[in-house]
């Protein structure tokens, strides 16, 4: 069943009904048999950059959709919900055009932004790395300025789009200064010097490709700084604000779709001569899902709201990127018990989107770091 959604207009409406139709037309039938073998599914990002659903939220003048992010993230629900990998991939794509978009001068704009969000050009975002992932300000690789370039230096690690990407927004560190030592970059991803390593094995997610990359002495021309030298901690921190609520919206579709599954099999396995529905355990069990479901959607609305209206949306971001995918991991579990034996088995989806459920309580800062944001904004109330 569809989510029963309250959008602000019909041509909003009509942005989600095509993310719907993309989503049950071309992600469904082919998301088992490419997570099965670990398929990047390219093709599908050059799609959706057609029909202008890789830029959604990003500005008009640059070819972006310009919608409120109240809109992207309930068309981005759609697509997460039939294939967590290519939901994942589009959040980061469009955290991935962000800083551009925000922060670059027309030039830079006008240069790079039209393909990256015409879907011609994929992105990746190059913020975490081995002993630098919650603390992104304790990150060692480094850009050194050489005449009329940047040298870049070191190690970035869980790049989603790792390999794959056209371009990273890379973030390096330009000086030992704690708070304004990093600095905002556009790699392209094919420069000399940097490769990619095998990809992770992972338990879920496995059509989206996750790479660590090294940096060898990779030359950036000065002109793809992004903002000012010592901008780049603050560039991230903000993007991350949108990009939790780009993984809350997956969550929330990923958590919908096994709430659908659930109550569809419901309705027609029967126990004892009734449908498994009516029998109390089970139909309070549903109750709690479709509970958590629509929670979660209300919290990533409001602080998407509060993002379309330009008021602060920070905490409200990490409240809602915590509630979304701890409901994620919590319904996707119970839609595995409603199913019972078959829960378990390759032959419905519920057992592959618990898998994908997991890492999006790790990604985009973990929930104990959400917690740490929401309760220093407490203590500093």
């Amino acid at each position: 069943m569809a989510a029963d959604r309250l959008l602000p207009s019909e041509e909003a409406r009509a942005i989600v009904e095509l993310a719907r139709d993309f989503a049950a037309g071309e992600l469904v039938p082919r998301a088992a048999r490419d997570e099965a073998e670990h398929h990047f599914p390219r093709d599908v990002f050059t799609k959706l950059g057609d029909l202008g659903l890789l830029s959604m939220p990003l500005p008009a003048l640059w070819q972006g959709g310009e919608l409120p992010y109240e809109v992207y993230l309930q068309a981005l629900e759609e697509l997460g919900g039939a294939w967590a990998s290519v939901g994942v991939g589009v959040s980061v794509h469009v955290m991935s055009c962000w800083a551009l978009a925000s922060f670059g001068t027309d030039a830079q704009r006008e240069r790079w932004l039209p393909e990256m969000v015409g879907g011609t050009l994929l992105g990746g975002y190059c913020l975490s790395e081995a002993d630098a992932g919650s603390d992104p300000a304790a990150m060692r690789t480094r850009a050194r300025r050489d005449g009329d370039a940047y040298r870049v230096t070191g190690a970035k690690a869980w790049v989603t789009h790792g390999g794959e990407a056209d371009f990273y927004t890379l973030f390096a560190r330009t000086s030992d200064d704690h708070h304004r030592g990093i600095s905002c970059f556009l790699a392209p991803g094919q420069a000399p010097g940097l490769e990619s390593q095998s990809p992770e094995r992972k338990m879920g997610l496995t059509g989206s490709t996750t790479a660590s990359l090294n940096f060898d002495d990779v030359v950036l021309d000065a002109d793809r700084l992004i903002g000012d030298e010592g901008d780049g901690l603050s560039i991230a921190l903000k993007a991350l604000d949108s990009g939790r609520l780009g993984i809350a919206a997956v969550a929330v579709g990923l958590a919908q779709a096994c709430l659908d599954c659930a109550v569809g099999y419901a309705q027609q396995r029967e126990t004892f001569g009734r449908p498994i529905i009516e029998h109390q355990g089970l139909g309070f069990m549903l109750a709690d899902m479709a509970a958590a479901v629509s929670s979660a959607r209300a919290t990533m609305l409001d602080a998407a709201r509060r993002r379309d209206a330009g008021l602060p949306f920070s905490v409200q971001s990490s409240i809602a990127k915590l509630l979304a995918t701890d409901a994620a991991m919590k319904v996707s579990t119970d839609a595995v018990q409603v199913l019972g034996g078959a829960g378990y088995t390759h032959e419905f989806p519920v057992e592959r989107m618990m898998r994908e459920a997991k890492v999006m309580q790790i990604f985009e800062g973990t929930n104990q770091i959400q917690r740490l944001v929401i309760a220093r904004h407490l203590a500093r109330s």
